[in-house]
């Protein structure tokens, strides 16, 4: 099974005074510890200022208001999930379930992993928003490395099914977020639940490509 590896941009907690560096990603860290603490409506550019050391003023260098600040938080969320999809290998002799799983485990990982960032990632507000669309652009970016996958089994022959790889990447991760979210919620608690359920999963969907 693969190891979500350390994710540094996501990992740094508002609580270590800001130094030097890049100002921008430690506003970001520091936000999701305050709205993991308090909630989205706990967070003001005010009070980031003040848990990482900078002039009250320094956080608008980077982000023009709050939902611009959120919506930093969530990209970075993606641009981590992105990177890890990207690392997902097909070796030759490698069996399709153990491919599907290193993208599903790393994915299912990754959500219990950052909860805080993943309701962000995936909240209506920023997908409604028009004024949004680069924060969109990053999210479908991500969604893409799930067709590229499939395009990949495809061409190599490991699947046959005459599915587009659109459709079947939409399929996996629509399972995978109703997973992600029934954990987030409290409903499936124990973190082998999930992955149990996501084991079975695979199975279907191999039987299913194999058809």
């Amino acid at each position: 099974m693969s190891q979500t590896p350390p994710i540094d941009s996501l990992e740094t907690s508002a609580n270590q005074p800001y130094h030097h560096g890049n100002l921008r990603l430690a506003l970001i860290n520091a936000s999701v510890d305050i709205i993991r603490a308090q909630g989205v409506a706990g967070l003001s550019l005010r009070k980031l200022a003040d848990a990482v050391g900078v002039s009250r003023t320094a956080p608008y260098h980077h982000f023009k208001d709050k939902d611009a600040l959120l919506a930093a938080v969530a990209s970075e969320g993606f641009s981590v999930l992105h990177k890890l999809l990207d690392q997902v290998s097909i070796e030759p002799n490698d069996p399709l379930n153990k491919i599907l799983e290193r993208s599903v485990m790393d994915y299912l990982n990754f959500a219990i992993k950052h909860p805080t960032e993943y309701e962000l990632m995936f909240g209506a507000a920023l997908w409604q928003d028009k004024q949004q669309a680069e924060f969109q652009r990053t999210a479908k970016d991500c969604f893409r490395q799930y067709v590229i996958l499939f395009e990949k089994l495809q061409s190599s022959s490991k699947i046959n099914t005459q599915e587009s790889p659109l459709r079947l990447a939409q399929i996996t991760w629509a399972t995978l977020h109703g997973l992600a979210r029934l954990a987030s919620d409290g409903v499936f608690a124990q973190k082998e639940d999930i992955h149990s359920i996501a084991q079975t999963a695979i199975s279907q969907l191999v039987i299913t490509l194999r058809v």
